[in-house]
């Protein structure tokens, strides 16, 4: 029978909380370089060092957040990072309206958005797999996925109008106050949660530090699931600054125009994640992933033949909406199947190490492909991002694997049998 799968009040403000600030950060998609810009006269070398040099050090900020959050109640976790991530992001606002921003706090706010973003991340996934049932879970994400992307449709357009009527920090502010609202709704959410128990000494130690990535390396499934979202995010993410240089500097798109070829193809990612489910319950977890996997890799390579004008713009619109309608598959699907093979025990230092990861070599990638386009130019290194692209499918795995916690649990009954 068709019709919308009851997950409980407890995660309906779970989710809310989740729209609530995924609307806020989409409206405030493009804030920081933004008010760089605009507010700062920052140049290019500038705007760049704060996206990567942000995201990086948040990461290495972030490796003993992993750890102190798993042996801890996950919902305080996350109030206290939407707290931080209110404070330090209505800091900006503030400082401006008195004369005194600079481009270093910028710097350091989006050193601790980062951190924050990544703690809170980690302990949300582990929360939400004490939340609702195993069989749900998929449920669950593919809701969170579709609201990211509805999110990612609506949020930069009326952002940058709110900038246009409002000034260069208004959205800051928005993303700000729905970081406040996220933690008053998980707070709604009720209901006691246990403290986690913790074997061994109290003290953080290298070990817990390395949890993660020991469970991920060393997992025959998780292991080439790891390896190839860090390198189809990292080159897809890294291609996305010098897409902008090749639209708007050296094609003379419109603002509009190139804030249409992202936001219509969001369109796709809200297909995706509404199919995703029903592609699993018919094909298989293992093979929808596999295949939106494979899929995903095939459409970056046509960004390289983008050109000026209405042709150019139907393009980028039609390539980038078969990549984002496959990562609405694959995400949800990653991301339960990451849960259902990660003991409760590690998985926020699991979710910790692979945002980690993924942050860093973004950072990394971005600053090398940024390097390349200066010699190159940006045609050419987006299609270089396109063409290892499609080496990627090579890592994702090629069987399936049953999920840890069932393998153990049958195990225990045919032992005791």
């Amino acid at each position: 029978m068709a019709g919308r799968r009851a997950l409980g009040r407890r995660f309906g403000w779970l989710w809310a909380s989740f729209a609530v600030s995924s609307y806020g950060t989409g409206l405030g998609f493009g804030a920081f370089p933004l008010i760089a810009v605009l507010v700062l006269d920052s140049g290019p070398a500038q705007v760049a060092a704060l996206a990567a040099v942000g995201r990086a050090v948040g990461a290495v900020v972030a490796v003993p957040l992993g750890p102190w959050v798993e042996f801890r109640r996950k919902r305080p976790v996350m109030v206290a990072m939407d707290l931080t991530r209110f404070a330090a992001l209505m800091s900006v606002p503030a400082a401006f309206a008195l004369g005194r921003l600079s481009f270093a706090q910028l710097l350091v706010v989006s050193v601790v958005v980062a951190a924050a973003d990544i703690a809170f991340k980690a302990a949300g996934g582990a929360y939400l797999k004490t939340l609702v049932p195993p069989e749900d879970l998929l449920v669950a994400n593919s809701r969170f996925e579709s609201t990211t992307w509805t999110a990612t449709m609506v949020g930069p357009p009326l952002g940058g109008a709110a900038i246009g009527l409002f000034g260069p920090v208004t959205t800051l502010v928005a993303n700000a106050v729905s970081y406040l609202l996220s933690a008053l709704g998980i707070r709604a959410i009720g209901g006691s949660e246990p403290s986690p128990a913790r074997t061994g000494a109290p003290r953080l130690r290298a070990r817990d530090l390395l949890e993660g990535w020991r469970h991920i390396l060393t997992h025959p499934a998780l292991r080439p699931l790891f390896l190839n979202t860090i390198a189809v995010n990292g080159l897809i993410m890294a291609s996305e600054p010098l897409l902008a240089v090749l639209l708007l500097d050296h094609f003379g798109y419109a603002p509009w125009q190139y804030g249409l070829v992202f936001a219509a193809p969001c369109v796709g990612g809200l297909v995706g994640s509404r199919l995703a489910r029903r592609l699993v319950a018919r094909f298989g977890q293992h093979k929808v992933m596999r295949t939106a996997g494979m899929l995903r890799a095939c459409w970056p390579l046509g960004l390289a033949f983008a050109q000026p004008g209405v042709p150019g713009i139907v393009l980028i619109i039609a390539v980038q909406f078969g990549l984002v309608t496959c990562c609405g598959v694959f995400n949800p699907v990653l991301a339960t199947y990451r849960l259902d093979h990660t003991d409760p025990d590690r998985v926020t230092r699991t979710l910790a190490a692979w945002q980690i990861s993924s942050n860093l070599a973004i950072a990394a990638l971005t600053a090398v492909w940024g390097l390349l386009a200066t010699i190159t130019g940006p045609r050419t290194a987006i299609a270089a991002a396109g063409v290892l692209l499609l080496a990627t499918p090579l890592l994702l795995p090629r069987r399936e694997k049953a999920p840890q916690d069932e393998t153990a649990r049958s195990m225990r009954v045919r032992s005791e049998g």
